[in-house]
Order: structure tokens, then sequence, then C-alpha cells
């Protein structure tokens, strides 16, 4: 969709993460590639990045490439670089926010830290620096790049320009789309059935008071899948990333000590602490679901497919059903969904990652299924229907049926643009050293 020009400098996330998994790479021999003022470009920072690139291509053009990946170093450094003379603030506190939630990922992929030490050749403490320095970066020449190019627009008429402007076999290929509505029916779960959890609950807290290990409990009766194979660990979170109640019972807790049973979205829990460090918890939980009847589950199926009949017979508009019969968060807008990129058009791939999409490909325009069972995001069952509201046949990029991706390529276009021409200047104001081994090196976006 858009012309053959560098990439954003910036370090992308997954980048951070890649250059570190890969740090204990033992057959990298590192030294200075380049300097930017008074920050240094190292070998390793091109030889990771072009050997994971060789890896997904099979490129053969050694030098080219590095001397490209080279370039985008330079940039970000550029940013860096004025970001530390403009005194562009970066805090303690955001950079360690950042660092804490890879490390938290982190642990939850590896399991343990010492399974994370073998991973990437670095302890916890050592891993946290490293994020914190490269993070630290990130997020200087980010704000920077912001502050560069904030201001940039694109007319209608430029926009048709930019797309005039490619080649008509780089035109990308639009897959099939989709537009659709969801009613969505969650039976209440009875008292009776609150009441039983609760109570098997507070029998496994008994358990572990009377000196019983949580983890082992965890891992035989818990319901969340991710933590209880890891006896119910989550690792490293700080404030903000739990739902309110579970995050204020974490944060009231001693090490060892274990919580009253809280109630969130998600069922009822007792946690146990395991560390505090810092603004950071890590935590034990033991999560029991509620679960519906039967019988309420037949009923609410039953209630669905009488509402379906009526949006088919025209009793009850679609949005009308929704905004009275749907417990989806999107009920007031009549029940419309709403894409992972913010758009209302789903493709292929993301429609069978949802949930309520469960046949959507194969319907019709306007049509509206029968109720199918399906799981919250809070992971309860319920039923739902689908309307299909419209279906986009698949076809080449234009400028009626795509304005908006076409509209946001060209204002990347232009912000890539301007970047590009304040690179140049810098680099002639800017102390730049190449070492011999890239001092052949042509970079036409930044000369």
């Amino acid at each position: 969709m858009k012309k053959k020009i560098i990439a954003l400098a910036v370090i992308s996330l997954l980048g951070v993460q890649s250059a570190i998994v890969c740090a204990q790479d033992e057959t990298l021999v590192d030294g200075v590639a380049a300097v930017v003022g008074k920050n240094i470009i190292k070998h390793s920072d091109i030889e990771r990045p072009f050997a994971q690139m060789r890896l997904r291509s099979g490129m053969n053009d050694a030098f080219a490439n590095r001397c490209s990946i080279l370039e985008n170093l330079i940039l970000n450094q550029l940013l860096v670089h004025k970001g530390e003379v403009d005194s562009v603030e970066v805090t303690d506190d955001e950079v360690s926010r950042y660092a804490e939630m890879y490390l938290k990922n982190d642990l939850r992929k590896y399991g343990t830290r010492e399974a994370l030490r073998e991973a990437t050749g670095f302890t916890y403490d050592e891993l946290k620096t490293q994020y914190e320095r490269m993070l630290r970066s990130m997020i200087l020449a980010q704000r920077v790049q912001y502050q560069l190019t904030e201001e940039v627009t694109v007319t209608p008429y430029e926009v048709g320009e930019f797309f005039r402007s490619l080649p008509a076999d780089s035109l990308p290929e639009i897959p099939e789309r989709y537009e659709f509505s969801v009613i969505e029916m969650a039976p209440v779960i009875s008292q009776a059935e609150r009441d039983r959890v609760r109570t098997e609950l507070a029998e496994l807290r008994e358990r572990v008071i009377k000196g019983e290990k949580f983890s082992m409990l965890a891992t035989l009766y818990s319901q969340d899948p991710g933590s209880a194979k890891k006896g119910g660990e989550l690792g490293f979170f700080s404030r903000g990333e739990m739902v309110g109640e579970f995050e204020s019972a974490a944060f009231a807790l001693k090490p060892g000590e274990v919580s009253p049973i809280i109630e969130t979205k998600f069922g009822f829990h007792i946690l146990q602490l395991i560390e505090r460090r810092g603004n950071t918890v890590n935590c034990r939980h033991i999560l029991l679901i509620p679960k519906v009847s039967p019988d309420d589950m037949l009923a609410a199926r039953m209630k669905l497919d009488s509402i379906a009949a009526e949006i088919r017979a025209g009793k009850i508009s679609f949005e009308d059903a929704a905004r009275q019969y749907s417990t989806a968060a999107n009920a007031r807008q009549g029940g419309s969904a709403v894409a992972p990129d913010g758009s209302a058009r789903f493709d292929r791939a993301t429609v069978d990652e949802n949930y309520y999409a469960v046949g959507i490909p194969g319907l019709d325009e306007g049509q509206v299924t029968d109720a199918t069972a399906m799981r919250t995001e809070d992971g309860h069952d319920a039923y739902r229907i689908v309307r299909l509201n419209k279906k986009y046949p698949a076809h080449k990029a234009n400028l009626t049926d795509d304005y908006d991706a076409i509209y946001n390529a060209a204002l990347a276009d232009a912000k890539q643009r301007k970047l590009v021409q304040w690179a140049k200047r810098q680099m002639a104001i800017t102390y730049v050293r190449l070492s011999d081994e890239y001092k052949d090196c042509v970079f036409p976006n930044l000369k």
C-alpha cells in the first residue's frame, strides 16, 4: 500500500525483546559499527536483525542489507541524540513500568526465572537493566519522532495523488471483508451456584491456612488455564494491569499471606502474595468460575431463537433488539461489531479469531443466524445471534472502497518524508562516524 521507503527507525517492542532473547548468542563478535553524537551502534545491533531477516527471506545480498539496517539505526540514534540535546523527558518510572511489563510476559512464557535465565543468558535483574537501557532510547526516539511529525496532514487531493503514484502491480489485494452485528445473551448465574463456588473456594483457602501448598491446590483446582499449570503464579504486575478488585487484594497482602475470597467479572479468587518488588507484585491465585445451569442455558437459547424469528419477520429491528436484550458491551450501539483496528470491517482471518464470528463468511447479507453457543470475553457461557450487514468481495485496492486505508498509508508516507528530510539536515550538523567495515555504505535516505 505504500512506496518502498525506509521503515521508521524507532525500535519496535518485538525488536527490543528479540535483541535481548538473542543476546546469549556467543557467535556475535561485538564492536563499534558507528557513532552518532555520543551514542554508539554496535555490530550486534546490525547482525541480530540481519540474521532474523535472512532467516525469514533467505536474502543473500549481505552488505547492502546490513547497510540498510545501519541506515535505520542511524536515523534512530539521530532521534535519540536530538531528544538528549533538547532534554526531552523520559522518566525512570515509565521506563521501569515498561520493563516490568516485558519481564512479566517473559516469565509467563518461560515459567520460572531460571528458565528465563537459560533462554536469555541474563538473570532477572540483569534482564531488567537491559530492557530499561533499550526502552529508554526507544521511548525517547518515539517522543521526538512524534514531535517532528504530529502536525503533518494530508488533503483528499494528496491522498489521491499518493494512490495514483503507486505502481499498478504493487496495489495490494484486499481480502473479502465483512460488517456484522451481534446480540449476546449471558444467562444470570443463580445464587445457589454462586454460594456453591464460594463454599468450595473457602474450603481450599482453609486447606492452605492449615499448611497445604497453595501452588499444588492451584494446579489441581484453578480454572484459570494460563496460570494453573504454573501453580497459579501470574508473574510480576504493577497497578493498572489487573481488574480493580483483584489488584486491590494483591497489593494489600504481605508475602505468603492468603487473601479473603474476592469476586471479579471472571469469577471468584483467592490470592497468595509471592514477592513484592518496588511497585510490582507477584501472586498466585486460584480461580473458580460459577457455571450457568443447563436449564438457564436452554432458556437463553430459546429466547434468542425467538428474537431472531421476530427480527426475520420484521417485528423488531436487529438494532432495537440488541439494545433491549443483548448483554454485550456494544448493546447501546445496536450490536455493531468493531474490528481490532477500530473499523467496522473484518477480514477472514480476523473473523476466524473472534468468538462470535463462526459462520460469518457463509452468510448472505441481511441473514440472521440461529442462536449459537459461545464464551464471553470474561469466560462465561452464553449464546449469540449474528446478522451479516455487508460483504465486501476481494478486490484490488481502490480509492472508493478503501479510502481510509489509503489515507492512513498516505499520511504515514508524508510523515516518513518529513522525518527523512529532517534526518538529512541533522546528518550535516551531527557527529557521525562509521567503522571501516561500513564506510562504503550508501544511505539514500540520509544524504
